[in-house]
């Protein structure tokens, strides 16, 4: 029961997020983004990079499968319905009423290729939600290969046949700082257990407290955010 607990904050945090998960402030953030526009997300849709699902209950689809590549990090945790090699997915064209790719595009090496092959096999109109950092630490090393402004990412998505609906800049006021922080912390302390368990609680935890207080009080920055949030539609086929 304890480990469905942690497993829940940390994708979908609570109060009990700000003392137990070293992310809190940036997930926070993109659930709040993704809860925002998830209404557009309906009939069949396709989770690129599904991991283990953690929104799929915010959606309205009518069939959910989740699609990762085959050699995906701790590939046993994930709930997976479908693998592939990462190039062409293993759908037909105009297949999906809808598509979900959240936190998957920094690590996928040719861009233009993975945006065209969703294009691919959504129906014309179809909705895409897209999430992907701007501004974040490398991760899944060395499967991390790029950052996205809101200008490039958009030029990019246009130019593979979406018309932007709604573009969210996620965590853009001064929690953007304070979430680095906590992550230069967790990132020094991550091979010790016990260590970074005690520093969640009592360093950590204070910085996302104060971080909440400030962020009420201080303005927002749209040039300094952590993730980029889109929705977008299929305008034509590439």
């Amino acid at each position: 029961m304890l480990k469905k607990i942690i497993i829940k904050e940390q994708f979908e945090p609570g109060f009990l997020g700000v003392f137990v998960n070293p992310f809190y402030l940036t997930r926070k953030s993109l659930l709040k983004n993704i809860k925002l526009l998830s209404s557009e997300i309906t009939g069949k849709t396709l989770d690129v990079g599904c991991g283990t699902k953690p929104y799929k209950r915010y959606f309205n689809s009518t069939e959910y499968i989740g699609l990762e590549v085959e050699n995906t990090i701790n590939k046993e945790e994930k709930e997976v319905d479908v693998f592939y090699k990462g190039d062409k997915i293993p759908f037909a064209d105009k297949e999906f009423d809808s598509v979900i790719s959240s936190q998957v595009l920094e690590h996928v090496f040719n861009p233009q290729q993975f945006l065209s092959e969703i294009n691919r096999v959504m129906k014309p109109k179809a909705k895409l939600l897209l999430t992907v950092p701007f501004i974040w630490d490398e991760h899944e090393q060395p499967f991390d290969y790029g950052r996205y402004s809101s200008f490039g990412l958009n030029d990019l998505l246009e130019k593979h046949g979406f018309k932007i609906i709604k573009h969210l800049k996620s965590l853009n006021n001064i929690s953007a700082v304070f979430q680095l922080f906590n992550t230069y912390i967790y990132k020094i302390s991550v091979r010790k257990k016990i260590i970074r368990q005690i520093l969640t609680l009592f360093v950590m935890a204070p910085i996302n407290i104060i971080s909440i207080i400030l962020s009420k009080i201080l303005p927002v920055n749209d040039d300094l955010f952590l993730d980029n949030v889109v929705l977008a539609e299929k305008e034509r086929d590439v």
